[in-house]
């Protein structure tokens, strides 16, 4: 595995165990057991994790992922420390860092973000550059829903735009934010908004993500 996604891979570990099977987490109906049986699902049976994507299967992940959540939460945490089988795509160093680094933080946020009180995680400069090429590369995918055009802004002034139309909403951040902003977490990302005050809202309550 990569260097960031390993880290990353870890660092989610880590927080799950310290949340323990029945904390929350900003996964809408979803609490730590859930979440974990999300993520070893995905790398561990592609036949159902597509139904992410392909609407027919949804009710087979559902099933499945029922189906890990029922398992042992130490058990879980142990098939995810582990990671992918050597045949899944995931197993690849190039898949592993261009699909995990980002989702693995992205949970480990809503996570960490789910408690009463937390404070923000300072990244190093390289692994927030490689989210910022996350983003730029997926920006369009994640904002294809938003109702209104959505610029992405560094406060170094990069951009990457993740929706065009009108009015636009301007979003700056650190990428870290920015990753999670896109995401669909919105309310737990620190970042400003400018634009129309409609518009502001608007992006706020938007369906963001994959």
């Amino acid at each position: 595995m990569s260097t960031h996604a390993k880290r990353e891979r870890l660092l989610l570990a880590d927080l799950l165990d310290g949340a323990g099977p029945g904390a929350p987490t900003l996964c809408e109906g979803w609490n730590t057991r859930d979440l974990a049986a999300h993520l070893v699902v995905r790398e561990r049976r592609p036949d159902a994790a597509a139904g992410v994507l392909v609407k027919p299967l949804a009710a087979r992940l559902a099933r499945v992922q029922e189906e890990f959540a029922a398992k042992p939460y130490e058990e879980l945490l142990q098939l995810f420390r582990t990671g992918p089988p050597r045949m899944s795509p995931f197993a690849l160093k190039q898949v592993d860092e261009a699909a995990n680094s980002f989702e693995f933080y992205v949970h480990g946020e809503d996570v960490r973000r789910a408690r009463p009180e937390w404070t923000p995680r300072e990244l190093d400069p390289v692994f927030a550059d490689t989210l910022w090429s996350r983003i730029e590369r997926g920006a369009r995918i994640f904002g294809r829903r938003s109702p209104v055009g959505l610029v992405l802004r560094r406060p170094d002034g990069r951009t990457a735009v993740a929706h065009r139309g009108v009015p636009v909403v301007t979003v700056t951040g650190e990428p870290g934010e920015l990753a999670l902003f896109l995401s669909g977490r919105q309310e737990a990302a620190r970042v400003e908004l400018e634009g129309d005050k409609e518009a502001v809202a608007a992006a706020r309550e938007a369906k963001l993500g994959v």
